[in-house]
């Protein structure tokens, strides 16, 4: 991998607390970094935006094109000892946050494992680097801070403890998410289950 420091993912230690994740400082190659910054998307305003709807450099093309290769989901699932063969792969770019964007969550149980990448080359605020919480109300209760800067990663296998988010900040935050997701068969099981305990809640309700 030209963009990729697969090696360097590879020997990053395993963590277990709250949930399943990898830390990995300068995961892109710093002599990609600045090619990948020079073609990045022009992206003008606050949001996640799949790359089909930006216009961007041949050097953000061939970092799509490593971070969606065989090569990037063989790692994952060494790294996490799962099998992500039957998981669709999605993708989003971002570079503007604002205080209204910060806060903790976990994500949807229609994701497997979900990774972030930062591209900033320096960043100088208090608010807007990852963490991973032990619950979803207390920043201060946290196992591991990411900086967004340097080609740094972070990644998780989605989990009922995978909590995680910043602090408030506005700013230039280049960022890629990608999630492995479940088949369309499973977010359907997902939803109709979703579904029928909200009627029972409801039911519940009346009664």
């Amino acid at each position: 991998m030209r963009m990729l420091d697969l090696e360097r993912l590879d020997a990053a230690t395993l963590g277990t607390d709250p949930c399943t994740y990898v830390h990995v400082p300068g995961f892109i190659r710093a002599d990609a970094l600045r090619e990948i910054n020079r073609d990045y998307p022009d992206i003008r305003e606050r949001g996640n935006f799949p790359p089909e709807d930006l216009s961007y450099g041949p050097a953000f093309a061939t970092l799509l094109e490593e971070l969606a290769s065989p090569e990037m989901k063989s790692a994952f699932e060494r790294k996490f000892g799962i099998d992500l063969s039957q998981n669709p792969l999605q993708l989003t770019a971002r570079k503007y946050v604002d205080e209204t964007d910060s806060g903790l969550h976990n994500d949807s149980r229609t994701k497997v494992v979900t990774v972030l990448v930062y591209f900033n080359e320096a960043w100088e605020h208090a608010g807007g680097k990852l963490r991973l919480t032990r619950n979803e109300h207390d920043f201060a209760d946290y196992t591991v801070e990411c900086e967004p800067k340097d080609g740094n990663l972070i990644a998780f296998v989605r989990s009922s403890t995978s909590f995680h988010g910043y602090l408030p900040c506005s700013a230039e935050r280049r960022s890629i998410q990608m999630y492995w997701v479940k088949p369309k068969r499973e977010q359907r099981d997902l939803s109709s289950a979703g579904s029928l305990v909200k009627k029972l809640k409801r039911f519940l309700k009346r009664g």
